[in-house]
């Protein structure tokens, strides 16, 4: 398909995984599921919740989840949005990219004794590199656990020369996961499952960032416990402040349910709803077709509730960082319920 067909549709409000350059992302999904399952059920690390439906890990999540703030992300989210786009093939894609890489780092520097962090850029055919942070685990703890957004944004109308703040989409993401990460990393945490904090390049052009990643992954043999994507967390939908969305379709339904137990217990003042997004609508669509699990909240129960996406007006000022931060702690818990299992 030309590529100004694959605009088109997103102009139409209808996302697509481009797949011209990882078609084969789902030959080994099943077989990736298998023996996933199968290490599960060895470890006992199942998902599912307890009987009576609680977390095994709030206890040691909880200080955590409660140093959470928003200081670093609204500094973040300033320099993010000053630059004209983050489109992926654009100088300034490439230039955001290089900053945001350098922030990540500086969190990175207050690691504390005996815990091994690692940043590293992932480096694509084209320029804009995503980023991947790693919080090492326990030696024989192989099953990664993975918190990502997207860094890029993009304007429909003037991909390379519009200006696209992109404020929600996806720089509420990217802000949600440095904290997360900034929270994780203060706290000394040590988890027996290896963290990583994945910013994602490419995704308004098909997901591209992510399914590179996801493919080399599945190439290396390498295990993932389970992925978390934060894709727009900062704005509610009007007259529903205090409610968020938990996407069902292309998500693993297990993990997912784990998802809206840490929404209960870590942000008790929302509720959540479950809705369908549609195939390829952000990250997590890489991971699962790849064959890993996925799961997906939203900031809203419904996609459409924010109009100013992909847009100059997707703009810092339309941003709740209130909402921005619950996501946040959302992330905190998923990163330790899951690398403590």
């Amino acid at each position: 398909m030309p590529e100004s067909q694959f605009w088109a549709i997103k102009k139409r409000g209808q996302d697509f995984m481009d797949v011209t350059f990882q078609p084969d992302l789902d030959d080994k999904a099943e077989e990736i599921r298998r023996a996933q399952a199968h290490s599960s059920s060895e470890k006992g690390a199942s998902f599912a919740l307890g009987a009576a439906g609680t977390l095994a890990h709030a206890k040691d999540a909880q200080p955590i989840v409660d140093s959470c703030n928003t200081a670093l992300m609204k500094s973040v989210l300033n320099k993010l949005v000053s630059f004209k786009n983050r489109y992926y093939r654009s100088p300034t894609g490439t230039e955001s990219a290089n900053w945001l890489f350098g922030a990540v780092q500086e969190v990175a520097k207050n690691a504390k004794p005996g815990v091994k962090i690692s940043v590293s850029q992932f480096k694509h055919r084209f320029n804009q590199p995503s980023i991947i942070a790693r919080i090492d685990g326990q030696p024989g703890q192989d099953e990664a656990v993975i918190v990502g957004a997207h860094q890029d944004s993009i304007n429909l109308y003037d991909r390379m020369n519009g200006v696209a703040p992109g404020a929600d989409d996806d720089g509420s993401g990217s802000v949600s996961v440095i904290e997360a990460f900034r929270a994780l990393v203060d706290a000394g945490f040590k988890p027996k499952r290896p963290l990583e904090f994945h910013w994602y390049a490419g995704e308004e052009a098909g997901l591209l960032g992510s399914q590179d990643i996801a493919a080399s992954y599945q190439k290396a043999g390498r295990k993932v416990a389970g992925m978390l994507q934060l894709d727009m967390t900062g704005t509610p939908a009007q007259g529903r402040l205090n409610e968020i969305g938990i996407i069902s379709d292309n998500v693993d339904a297990e993990l997912t349910q784990t998802v809206e137990q840490l929404a209960g217990q870590f942000v008790p003042d929302v509720t959540h709803k479950q809705f369908r997004c549609g195939y390829g609508c952000s990250d997590h669509a890489s991971w699962t077709k790849a064959g890993y699990k996925s799961a997906f909240p939203f900031e809203s129960a419904g996609l459409e509730d924010n109009n100013n996406i992909h847009t100059p007006d997707d703009t810092i000022d339309k941003v709740s960082f209130e909402h921005v931060v619950r996501f946040s702690k959302i992330a905190v818990g998923f990163a330790v319920e899951l690398s403590l299992r």
